[in-house]
């Protein structure tokens, strides 16, 4: 397991980023288009909460048969999987931000409430996939090593994949903390 680990982190990783980073701009655009309108916002609301509800490995046959490959698939349903939370959160964000009459530290603290949960849902998702279709990555790992009956690899797996997204989770957490500072530092000099 050890001289392979670094390969199978960086193929989650890759994995993740891949579909994580289009889906969390994408989600903040189409969340500020939706928030910016409140009949919009209205309509939207519940549709896209039924879109999160979709559990995100249901879509991996789908994305199969369409897709005809892992690789491709794998990135859709991860891109899926972070989507909607990262577009209610956004769009919660820009609602508070106008009803609070400007108030750019709730739309900072509501995107980063999105992308932060939206990574951990990504996260979740490519080590499920991993699991479910083979070849390299930490989800693989922990499969290979239950079927050969080693659970100090099926552990050792699992810490490494609690590390990687407790560090991605505080990442985008002091992100958001430094831009509501930076916002509330420009706020009070213009006061």
């Amino acid at each position: 397991m050890e001289q392979n680990i670094f390969v199978d982190v960086l193929t989650s990783l890759q994995r993740l980023l891949v579909g994580y980073i289009p889906a969390a701009i994408v989600g903040i655009f189409i969340g500020i288009f939706i928030g910016i309108n409140r009949i919009v916002y209205r309509i939207f609301k519940r549709i896209l909460q039924m879109a999160r509800s979709i559990i995100p490995i249901a879509l991996l046959p789908i994305a199969l048969i369409v897709f005809k490959q892992i690789e491709p698939a794998a990135f859709v349903v991860v891109f899926m999987s972070a989507l909607w939370t990262v577009i209610i959160d956004t769009a919660k964000g820009v609602r508070q931000f106008r009803q609070e009459g400007g108030n750019f530290r709730v739309a900072i603290h509501h995107i980063f409430r999105g992308l932060r949960i939206g990574i951990w849902v990504a996260w979740f998702t490519v080590i499920a996939i991993e699991m479910l279709t083979g070849g390299r990555g930490l989800g693989v790992v922990i499969w290979s090593a239950y079927n050969s009956r080693n659970p100090n690899y099926i552990i050792q797996a699992i810490i490494y994949i609690s590390i990687i997204g407790f560090i991605l989770d505080q990442l985008l957490d002091i992100t958001g903390y430094f831009l509501s500072q930076i916002v509330l530092e420009g706020q009070q000099r213009d006061l």
